[in-house]
């Protein structure tokens, strides 16, 4: 494992078991999304990200995390991240809920984020979604060989702000590879051509929280679900990208 100004630079083989974390990753959201629907639990949701854990041979990188309770992270509404499943939220029609998955195998991690509407929603709501995902992928395509950290940020800002929407700065993503999270910090927010230099090699998970009101956040009594502070309705995306010689390469996608 080679240094870019503190950024690891990961072998070919520490590639190939990441992207294998990252398809058991990808195979969590495929199963995930298609249960999601009125009368849905979040519990019910977890339990699927269990069964494919187990089925395909990883670990959670959730499970046991600083106490955390659950594989899969379920944020509904005005929850902005770090929801935990619970049999007592039950999905209804209307609803928008981000999932957030990891995944542990041969010691490399993956971690990647979407939201879903829950039926049919409102507009404004779709277009939250649309436009997290929109961010996650401008921020995706600065991840070359010879960018800036700060390019990434700079994107995603950019299309969130520039729709009318906001974006939360006391979360981040983060760089990832033997552990879920480790240095450095990615935020959503930044100055394009600033900060570290990335190199082939690179790996990074790439989180926009996008929020339809303001980007102030609070911290619920169970010490872990983070909510807007006026309620307003919020967006969770991301993917684990490594950056290569050929272009960014998202991990976390089947």
């Amino acid at each position: 494992m080679l240094l870019a100004r503190g950024i690891p630079q990961r072998r070919p083989a520490e590639l190939a078991a990441m992207r294998r974390a990252g398809q058991v990753v990808a195979e969590m959201h495929e199963r995930i999304r298609a249960a999601i629907a009125p009368g849905v639990s979040t519990a019910t949701l977890d339990g699927i990200g269990r069964e494919v854990l187990e089925r395909r041979g990883a670990t959670s990188n959730f499970l046991g995390y600083h106490g955390y309770p659950a594989v899969i992270c379920a944020s509904p509404n005005e929850v902005i991240v770090h929801g935990i499943p619970s049999s007592d939220v039950v999905l209804d029609e209307g609803d928008i809920v981000s999932v957030d998955c990891g995944a542990v195998v041969d010691g490399w991690h993956g971690d990647a984020a979407f939201t879903a509407p829950v039926g049919s929603v409102a507009p404004e709501d779709q277009r939250l979604i649309e436009v997290a995902e929109l961010a996650l992928d401008a921020a995706i395509a600065t991840m070359v060989d010879g960018g800036r950290l700060g390019d990434l940020g700079a994107a995603v800002s950019g299309v969130a702000q520039g729709a009318g929407f906001t974006v939360v700065r006391e979360y981040t993503g983060h760089g990832i590879g033997t552990a879920m999270h480790e240095e450095p910090s990615v935020p959503n927010h930044g100055r394009a051509g600033t900060g570290l230099r990335l190199r082939a090699g690179n790996v990074l998970a790439v989180e926009p929280m996008v929020c339809a009101g303001s980007a102030v956040t609070a911290v619920l009594d169970d010490g872990w679900s983070v909510v807007t502070a006026d309620g307003s309705r919020a967006a969770h995306t991301e993917h684990t990208v490594a950056v290569t010689d050929d272009g960014p390469e998202i991990l976390t996608r089947l």
